[in-house]
């Protein structure tokens, strides 16, 4: 019961509420996030939503063709050649790639999300002098996944029309003339506009928590993340002989 002239407390946003607030009012939700943070339903729902689109892609032959065509490509990009039997065993494996990929997620996905929040949670806390708590921080970097989860939404349809795994929503989308396996072709398609907003989220996210401009924190990331494609590019242009 409350006294007249005072309001009760709002109730904590339900977990559907959390995820559509983190892509349409990052600020509001990650504030109420940071108040009660919330951590497994949040994990689960991403990774679930992420596995089962692609053991649904993967589970068709487009889908299989597409990720073979991937792997191929990713070898050779680092210097590998590919043998005869090799290749056939990669098409031998391409009918098991959508269990692979599920159990890779349900393990790669959390892992990540934990070491970004114990390297956050070092660089604000004990470099910037932050208070900040763990689970707060890891609680910041789990929602931001459901703009990776909607980019597996969005993208994955036009994979499977375009029967290729390349993303859809990168810079090479807008620019075809280049070679994709030049450095700058390259780097092109590691820009990725899905990433871009994941990364500026998380950033807002950050300056809910520490009480901080969001501006600095976002062009921190974005170079970070600008430095890791630029060198990843570089080598792989490099060891294809592109």
């Amino acid at each position: 019961m409350t006294h007249a002239g005072t309001t009760a407390p709002s109730a904590p946003p339900n977990l559907l509420a959390r995820a559509f607030g983190v892509i349409f009012s990052p600020r509001e939700t990650y504030a109420s996030i940071v108040r009660r943070p919330k951590v497994l339903g949040a994990m689960l729902a991403v990774v679930v939503i992420i596995a089962g689109v692609q053991y649904a892609f993967l589970s068709t032959e487009i889908g299989q063709r597409a990720m073979l065509d991937q792997n191929i490509d990713m070898m050779e990009s680092f210097g590998v050649t590919i043998s005869d039997q090799q290749l056939a065993n990669m098409e031998r494996g391409a009918s098991r790639g959508a269990i692979f990929a599920v159990i890779s997620i349900f393990v790669f996905v959390p892992v990540v999300q934990v070491i970004m929040a114990g390297l956050v949670l070092v660089v604000f806390n004990a470099v910037l002098g932050g208070e900040a708590g763990f689970k707060q921080v890891l609680a910041i970097v789990v929602h931001g996944g459901f703009i990776g989860a909607l980019q597996v939404l969005f993208v994955t349809p036009l994979n499977y029309l375009n029967e290729s795994m390349a993303s859809a929503t990168s810079l090479a989308v807008f620019l075809p003339m280049l070679d994709a396996t030049s450095f700058i072709g390259r780097l092109a398609g590691s820009i990725d506009f899905f990433r871009i907003w994941s990364t500026v989220s998380l950033a807002i996210g950050l300056g809910v928590l520490y009480k901080r401009r969001t501006s600095p924190i976002a062009w921190s990331l974005l170079a970070v993340y600008f430095v890791i494609i630029i060198v990843i590019a570089g080598v792989r242009a490099a060891l294809s002989g592109a």
